[in-house]
């Protein structure tokens, strides 16, 4: 990956919906050129999506939640995992280092929802316990911060 790559990657991340001939512009390229580029970083499995972004509570979903779990002793963590995809409030997981195993981000309609969720969570084969931190309100989301420097370049 050049430098090049990393200037698409961060445009990218900034507006997916850019066209390869804004792309092109920016970086200095032919749209076709850039069309290469991109489908290459597909294909190699350094871009990995498009999405749209949208706002949780326009869709209903006014409860956001962290929910940290522990697993059970000797439980066999790629099947919680698969269990955990069955919940489909849960909008993000990440395996992670200290009292808990896993760290959720879930979103609900409302309370009750949550604690419907929570419920079933619990219930799920490997999981001990949960600790659950309501979100108040999002001072941010989905922030694209600047690509780190390749190891060796400074700036």
């Amino acid at each position: 990956m050049d430098a090049v790559d990393r200037q698409l990657i961060q445009a990218l991340r900034e507006n997916g919906r850019a066209s390869y001939a804004e792309l092109g512009r920016l970086v200095g390229l032919s749209g076709p050129s850039v069309t290469d580029r991109i489908n290459r970083l597909e294909a190699a499995g350094v871009i990995t999506g498009y999405r749209a972004t949208v706002d949780a509570p326009s869709l209903g979903l006014g409860v956001t939640a962290l929910v940290g779990i522990q697993l059970s002793d000797s439980v066999d963590h790629e099947d919680v995992v698969e269990r955990l995809r069955d919940l489909p409030e849960i909008e993000d997981c990440w395996f992670i280092a200290g009292d808990d195993s896993f760290m959720l981000k879930v979103r609900s309609t409302d309370v009750d929802g949550l604690e419907r969720m929570i419920r079933r969570l619990s219930g799920t084969k490997g999981v001990s316990r949960t600790r659950t931190t309501i979100v108040l309100s999002t001072k941010w989301e989905n922030r694209v911060g600047e690509l780190p420097e390749p190891e060796g370049e400074g700036r």
